[in-house]
């Protein structure tokens, strides 16, 4: 049985997608997302790596749309989130982070400073910071995913640890 706590903790991660506030996500709060990455960083729309982040972002709305939109209305409210999370991915984590992948490796590569592909943990609270994770929560949460202390954060260490945090109730 699915606890309550567990369902309360998901719906206030609706949040992270929902970045204009409306109470439901849609198609433009993931072309938004993408748009205020690009604008932190300094990345052109029209660049190789603004066009991945664009990409990633349709790609990761489909894969939400598809989990999650019951009614078909081209818009996630709550509970279909809640229901989405709870109902089909707490059971497949792997088939969130897989949904998530390309955004999270464009994302990456907007970030990143270097030529490896992996972001520096204040790179990567930026980007979280976009992303509307409170500024306190995004250093504390940059600095847990470097894993192996090197402060850089890849694909590697972003892709499982954001599937946990949308999935796995603890």
């Amino acid at each position: 049985m699915v606890s309550t706590e567990y369902e309360r903790r998901i719906a206030a991660r609706f949040a992270t997608f929902d970045q204009d506030g409306n109470g439901s996500i849609d198609r433009e709060d993931f072309s938004a997302a993408a748009k205020a990455l690009l604008a932190e960083f300094g990345v052109p729309a029209r660049s190789d790596r603004g066009q991945a982040l664009y990409a990633g972002a349709e790609a990761f709305w489909q894969g939400m749309a598809g989990i999650a939109d019951r009614d078909g209305d081209q818009r996630i409210t709550r509970q279909e989130f809640v229901t989405g999370a709870v109902k089909r991915l707490r059971d497949n984590p792997d088939r969130f982070a897989e949904i998530a992948r390309p955004f999270l490796h464009a994302a990456l590569a907007v970030a990143c400073t270097g030529t490896d592909g992996r972001a520096g943990v204040a790179d990567t609270a930026r980007v979280l910071r976009v992303l509307h994770v409170p500024a306190d929560q995004a250093e504390a949460i940059a600095a847990a995913l470097d894993t192996d202390g090197d402060g850089r954060i890849g694909e590697a260490e972003v892709v499982p640890a954001f599937a946990r945090y949308f999935t796995v109730p603890e």
